[in-house]
């Protein structure tokens, strides 16, 4: 579990997409943002107050966020001085790099001088069971994906916060990073051993009241080479009431990959349904989202309309048009 109020560390980043963690907690749980601290070569921002370590720990901060990606997901040795001094001041320290802040034997030592955590929530500290595929009490939706990075997390957040607002019982399942650190809690699904993915899925969403939602958060796609892996593990573990297939619009080719055409949404049902039944034969798609910040307003409805005919489920862009739909559909 994660203390608020944060930080948000966002190094000398320079590319918008590099400050994904950023992003998501000042998007989704910005009250628990004290501000966001930036070095001078820093060129991207998440719309927070800029504050210094000492400022923001004389305001209240408790939690030092590394709110940044890099190539490789490293802690680069030029950071250590802010984390550092961030300790100092009796914040507990974030990171959802590959690196491990508990790598760093002298952030090892001072954070223990100061009794603060150091928090590496992409690595799993649970001891997970393999997947059984027993059938679990409760109601569960799961977002699939054409591609990675299509708006899964966006999706999953936006269709609880409805929820929410109409009273219903309902909880957000964290499978990545940025999502544990946006729900406080979760687990990083693609640094889960292969054998365990499914279990951990369970895990993460046990039995629960009848009426009661668990909206998991989907990663990776069936149809990308190097993550379809993770996607199937997921899929199988959360076992699905419900799909929500969600798609980025005017992407040519899988993210990372060179010349690998996006699968259509039509292929991508067909993948999904098929891998869920085999822990939920009665499993259904309800409803799809489309990122259409490619297209304008216009251009945007009409797209959702036209798939909506098609595939005869609600059709929407979570940020323009919000997701009253898909609830609607699960009613």
């Amino acid at each position: 579990m994660l203390t608020p109020p944060y930080l948000v560390f966002l190094g000398d980043a320079h590319n918008p997409l590099s400050i994904k963690m950023a992003n998501g907690i000042a998007t989704w749980r910005k009250e628990q943002c004290i501000g966001q601290f930036r070095l001078p070569a820093c060129s991207v921002s998440a719309g927070l107050p800029d504050l210094d370590i000492t400022t923001a720990a004389k305001e209240g901060a408790k939690t030092f966020v590394l709110g940044f990606a890099n190539s490789g997901g490293i802690i680069d040795v030029s950071w250590l001085p802010y984390i550092k001094e961030a300790i100092r001041t009796g914040m507990d320290v974030v990171s959802g790099l590959h690196d491990k802040l508990t790598d760093f034997q002298e952030l090892v030592d001072l954070a223990k001088d100061h009794n603060v955590r150091l928090i590496d929530i992409r690595h799993p500290t649970v001891k997970l069971p393999t997947g059984k595929g027993y059938k679990r009490a409760g109601k569960r939706l799961l977002t699939v994906g054409t591609d990675c990075s299509v708006g899964k997390m966006y999706t999953s957040l936006a269709i609880e916060k409805e929820m929410q607002h109409r009273g219903m019982n309902v909880d957000f399942r964290a499978t990545g990073q940025c999502g544990v650190l946006i729900a406080g809690k979760g687990l990083a699904i693609d640094c889960v051993i292969s054998d365990f993915i499914a279990g951990a899925a369970e895990y993460l969403s046990p039995s629960n009241d009848s009426d009661h939602w668990d909206i998991v958060e989907g990663q990776g796609s069936l149809s990308h080479p190097a993550f379809a892996g993770v996607s199937l593990g997921l899929i199988h573990g959360s076992q699905p009431d419900a799909l929500v297939v969600c798609h980025a619009l005017g992407r040519t080719s899988m993210r990372g990959i060179k010349d690998k055409p996006l699968p259509t949404i039509a292929r991508t049902i067909e993948q999904n349904i098929d891998a869920a039944r085999l822990t939920n034969p009665s499993v259904k798609v309800v409803g799809i989202t489309v990122n259409t910040s490619s297209v304008d307003e216009t251009e945007a409805l009409a797209i959702c309309q036209s798939l909506s005919a098609e595939f005869d489920v609600p059709v929407v862009d979570p940020i323009r048009h919000g997701v009253a739909a898909i609830v609607d559909a699960l009613a």
